[in-house]
């Protein structure tokens, strides 16, 4: 006899779907639908691969535009770990985004530190107050992640 599944995967099935339906409202749409979060902040859908799983994966993330960077910060992953997307794409060394409007683009990710890190901090909890309060309830420090466009600073050999 089988066992009936759980409370808790029965809500992460319901949330990969719902992940799923926003990703395709965001594409259908051009970010226009599922493109904004909290408000309207906007969005972008982040491209990994999962470090064990080896299954890529789209993860919808609120983002600043720091031209030509983007900024994403890595909140909600637990009281004591980061989320699982943040260490998938730190293990990757580019990934692609896709941002409203179907623009798409390649980035090498990098982890803020210092000076730079408590600038583009204070840049986001500006605008989203909710990572203010969010870091209130963790004990960790919350990673603020620049993603670089991939071809800054690589050289070709001809």
């Amino acid at each position: 006899m089988s066992k009936p599944p759980s409370p808790t995967s029965r809500c992460w099935k319901l949330l990969r779907q719902l992940a799923r339906f926003n990703t395709f409202l965001f594409r259908k749409t051009g970010g226009k639908v599922g493109g904004s979060y909290f408000g309207g902040a906007p969005v972008l859908l982040l491209h990994h691969v999962g470090r064990k799983s080896g299954q890529a994966r789209i993860s919808p993330l609120i983002y600043l535009d720091d031209s030509p960077r983007l900024v994403i910060v890595a909140s909600k992953g637990g009281v004591d770990a980061h989320p699982a997307w943040f260490h998938n794409l730190m293990a990757m060394a580019t990934t692609e985004v896709e941002l409203p409007g179907g623009e798409r683009r390649r980035v090498r990710p990098r982890v803020a530190e210092g000076v730079e890190r408590d600038r583009l901090w204070d840049r986001v909890v500006a605008i989203y107050k909710s990572y203010a309060t969010y870091a209130t309830y963790t004990e960790r420090k919350i990673p603020v992640v620049v993603l670089e466009p991939a071809d800054v600073g690589v050289h070709r050999a001809e």
